[in-house]
């Protein structure tokens, strides 16, 4: 059942996964949620959440017709990076092929649309690249999400793409980065992270309102929206765990070239933010202000409530 039309609609697809529920709780008091989902069903208090079919661009017209969004986010695909490797069919039919029938449908009717793009679609050989960086992906994952930013492009050139890499509280069928840092430093396991392979982290929410403000003043194309600080992954993890009064000493060191991975990684994800940065007067933040409100954000209840949002 659709809510009463008294706020601003965001349709955001993926609606089960880990960042459109954080998108969800993150601007549900001021804005309409409306989660499209798939195969699990979301229960989240003051959103609505609804199948929609991304596969058929007739019956996703007319879907976006009949929500009436102000804004799609289109959040859905496939992630898992050995996956993609091991079935390009299936990375570009998740990754690109949806992605170009969002932008076909939102541009059909001048919707407002973002597409959520990675910031895997580099070698690895630089720091901090910023989007007029030439492209050059290492693994089917990066290849199919470069295409999904160049279709969406191409058919809706007024589209925000926004590459980035974020943390946070994730579900019980979808746990991020931080929950596995997280829960097995509170179970007293002993765990490696690469000290060789850097990003630049940034929380959920902080994406989630940098590009509602993007959206505001009329951002288009590609934007990188991360965090302040390059990091590797060890150092991370170090970070957090001091933050969240974990034992440090359960965090060992490893290299990225002596993990048996099935797909090619890029030693260095990060980005530069100062475009959107400049777009939006941001000031620069650090990653022990976004860890300090992860917490208070367990400590509310985000934790919890996420926990038990998606069934089925």
């Amino acid at each position: 059942m659709m809510l009463s039309r008294t706020k601003p609609r965001v349709l955001v697809t993926g609606g089960s996964g880990f960042l459109a529920i954080n998108w969800a709780c993150a601007v549900r008091d001021s804005w309409e949620v409306l989660l499209a989902t798939h195969r699990h069903r979301v229960t989240l208090d003051g959103v609505s959440a609804r199948p929609v079919n991304l596969d058929d661009i007739t019956e996703l017209e007319r879907e976006i017709e009949r929500i009436r969004p102000d804004l799609i986010v289109h959040t859905a695909g496939l992630t898992d990076v050995d996956r993609c490797e091991a079935d390009p069919a299936a990375a570009h039919a998740a990754n690109a092929t949806l992605a170009q029938n969002i932008a076909r449908a939102a541009g059909s009717q001048s919707v407002r649309l973002v597409h959520i793009s990675t910031d895997h679609l580099f070698t690895g050989d630089r720091p901090l690249v910023s989007e007029t960086e030439p492209v050059h992906p290492v693994n089917e994952y990066a290849r199919s999400k470069l295409l999904a930013e160049q279709l969406v492009l191409a058919a809706y050139p007024n589209a925000l793409v926004v590459r980035t890499n974020f943390f946070g509280w994730g579900h019980a069928t979808r746990r991020s980065f931080s929950d596995w840092l997280i829960y097995s430093l509170r179970a007293g396991q002993t765990i490696s992270l690469f000290d060789d392979v850097y990003f630049t982290p940034i929380l959920a929410d902080g994406v989630v309102t940098w590009v509602h403000e993007l959206v505001s003043r009329g951002a288009s194309g590609v934007y990188n929206v991360c965090g302040d600080e390059r990091m590797s992954k060890y150092e991370f993890a170090l970070r957090l765990a001091a933050h969240f009064g974990l034992p440090t000493t359960l965090i060992r060191r490893a290299s990225v070239k002596d993990a048996a991975l099935r797909a090619p990684r890029p030693n260095d994800m990060s980005l530069d933010n100062s475009k959107a940065a400049r777009a939006t007067e941001r000031a620069a933040r650090t990653l022990e202000e976004d860890l300090a409100d992860l917490l208070k954000q367990e400590a509310s209840g985000r934790r919890d409530l996420l926990l038990r949002a998606v069934s089925g």
